[in-house]
């Protein structure tokens, strides 16, 4: 035989070959998947969340067209269309309880069909984020839930060490939700915690406060600092319209903050910072003399060193930012704080998901760089 033909024949063999392995040794994510059945829902007793309430859920008893909204009806008309389509997604909101149950369930159902977006994660824009309390009253990761469609009904965890523990459970951060209830073992212990009353920190921003493109929505910089200062906290995040409009102003002076910050910028250019920061600022402090006011740069996109025009927006919009607080402050503004954002992601490029919102690292690093100014600020409220 000549040898190409022996060639090819031994390569058509070898093919074939490959492909009967292909065929009967299945892949190790087959493997996996056939290992993970979904489990067999237990006898449970449900515990309907809308009779405790949630924590990031603000404006009181005012009316809302749905319960999970981050607005009240009333913004629907005077904040814009964007705005207030995306008040009903439920960022923020947390609800807590105790338990001695080993496992813990839940059933919601979202408000919209898609789970996702092409930054985002189901888990983060759709799914539930639980932590506890551990011994020493530190919040721990637990589990998550993992949405496939708008109706879900999950196991969040099981075998759980014994004992009677707090928990918290994050809701969607680019989704609504239409109702929500815990499921645990009937013959445990289960105490709702009703929202604390202290005064929360309120965050308006952008789609990185809104929370993309955190993995779950436990992993936002406004969730992390909420546990780590042990508060409520509001998030008031407008993927593509945090633009401090007086619309959104005047709702946020419905809030009886410990803190307002805003964090605009990166939907913003230097022309409108100069335009609209004064005047919110004025807004928020005719109604809340005292309230401390935290002015935020935006974040550096991490190719920024790479991309000369990019850098210069950043320059510009920062100039602008710090401006707009150094006119206030001579103006007797008081109670004014700044947080520079050029470390936001950090210094290695690695903290963002697409160039542009951060990865769970960003948002680590962003927290820790506004911790201790917002601790600050918090000194006394």
């Amino acid at each position: 035989m000549p040898f190409h033909r022996f060639l090819l024949t031994s390569c058509a063999i070898s093919a074939l070959a490959l492909v009967g392995l292909a065929q009967t040794k299945p892949t190790a994510a087959a493997q996996t998947t056939a290992a993970r059945p979904a489990p067999v829902e237990p006898k449970l007793s449900w515990h309907d969340v809308t009779t405790w309430g949630v924590e990031g859920r603000a404006f009181g008893d005012l009316k809302r067209e749905r319960w999970f909204d981050r607005f009240p009806a009333i913004a629907d008309g005077k904040v814009t269309p964007a705005v207030w389509n995306l008040s009903r997604d439920s960022a923020g909101m947390m609800v807590r309880f105790k338990t001695d149950s080993a496992i813990i369930w839940a059933d919601y159902t979202l408000f919209r069909e898609r789970l996702n977006g092409v930054n985002m994660t189901p888990i983060g824009a759709s799914g539930l984020d639980l932590y506890a309390r551990d011994d020493t009253g530190h919040w721990r990761w637990v589990g998550v839930a993992r949405p496939e469609k708008k109706e879900v009904r999950v196991e969040l965890i099981n075998s759980l060490a014994p004992g009677l523990r707090e928990y918290a459970i994050y809701l969607p951060l680019y989704n609504g939700v239409e109702k929500l209830s815990i499921g645990v073992d009937p013959a445990a212990q289960f105490a709702p915690l009703a929202p604390r009353t202290d005064k929360p920190v309120v965050f308006y921003g952008t789609s990185i406060t809104h929370g993309a493109s955190a993995s779950r929505p436990g992993m936002v910089h406004t969730a992390i600092l909420g546990r780590r200062f042990d508060r409520s906290v509001i998030n008031l995040g407008f993927s593509g319209n945090g633009r401090m409009d007086a619309a959104v102003g005047d709702l946020l002076n419905k809030i009886d903050a410990a803190i307002y910050v805003i964090d605009c910028l990166p939907n913003m250019d230097a022309a409108g910072v100069r335009e609209k920061c004064i005047p919110l600022v004025k807004q928020l402090r005719a109604a809340h003399p005292i309230t401390p006011i935290v002015l935020v740069e935006d974040r550096r996109f991490p190719n920024s060193w790479i991309q000369p025009k990019k850098n210069q927006f950043h320059n510009d919009n920062h100039a602008a930012l710090r401006e707009c607080f150094e006119k206030l402050k001579l103006a007797g503004v008081t109670g004014l704080y700044y947080i520079p954002g050029d470390d936001f992601l950090g210094s290695d490029t690695e903290g963002s998901t697409d160039g542009s919102h951060p990865n769970d690292l960003g948002f680590l690093r962003q927290a820790d760089v506004m911790e201790p100014i917002l601790r600050a600020a918090l000194q006394g409220r």
